[in-house]
């Protein structure tokens, strides 16, 4: 079967639990259509580049799935139907990686980092304007 990673993006208004069982509905729908979700994470709450549909940050939640393509037009149905999702994508991959996604590397390192967003531990040096 065709491997796919499916990625929504919920309200902001919701609650944790209320995203998690977003997420099991996904999984509801893929399992009822003899699909199987392999992994799924959930990034947190993060801003948002611009805002979509009144709302500047959003729940991101990331599903792997082993799905043949008439269950993935249902999730995608299901998924727009819902007025909690403000956004989706689902991209056909040649196969899954092992481990963690990018994302959730990205925040194990921003922790064992202590947050510093500037990239590195290099001290900032103010620029000399002459």
């Amino acid at each position: 079967m065709p491997y796919y990673e499916h990625v929504f993006l919920a309200r902001q208004d919701l609650s944790q639990s209320q995203v998690d069982s977003l997420a099991q509905e996904a999984t509801k729908i893929v399992e009822d259509n003899q699909g199987k979700v392999v992994l799924t994470e959930t990034w947190g709450l993060r801003t948002l580049a611009y805002k979509v549909q009144k709302n500047r940050k959003a729940h991101y939640v990331m599903l792997r799935l082993d799905a043949p393509g008439n269950v993935i037009e249902e999730l995608e149905r299901q998924t727009r139907i819902n007025e909690d999702v403000i956004r989706f994508l689902t991209i056909r991959v040649d196969e899954h990686e092992e481990g963690p996604s990018v994302m959730m590397r990205k925040q194990e390192r921003d922790t064992r980092r202590g947050g510093n967003d500037r990239g590195g531990d290099r001290p900032r040096r103010d620029r000399d304007d002459s």
